[in-house]
């Protein structure tokens, strides 16, 4: 089983500015810009969960995706929720998307 990491310890990590983290769950909003790369950016999110086998709540909405990581097995946030929001956030990066 994965243990727990406090929040703290979430949003000390690298590449995560932006991010939010309470004992449940991590959470971020990025702007998009349209509704269609938004789109284009969940298909990309769900790549990484899939590789990683860890998903997150997705909501895509216009012109914004907020995404919400919680590992369910453990009660809340994990290092499997941080490195998945590290590549989630690379992936928006690279599509010149800012978090909310």
């Amino acid at each position: 089983m994965v243990e727990r990491i406090t929040p703290e310890r979430f949003l000390e990590a690298d590449g995560l500015a932006g991010w939010q983290a309470d004992e449940g769950s991590a959470w971020a909003t990025f702007r998009t810009g349209d509704f269609t790369s938004g789109a284009a950016f969940v298909g990309a999110i769900a790549e990484i969960a899939d590789e990683l086998n860890h998903h997150p709540d997705v909501d895509l909405r216009y012109p914004s995706v907020k995404v919400v990581s919680s590992t369910h097995s453990a009660g809340g946030v994990t290092e499997l929720d941080v490195l998945l929001a590290q590549r989630v956030t690379a992936a928006a990066h690279a599509r010149g998307f800012a978090i909310d």
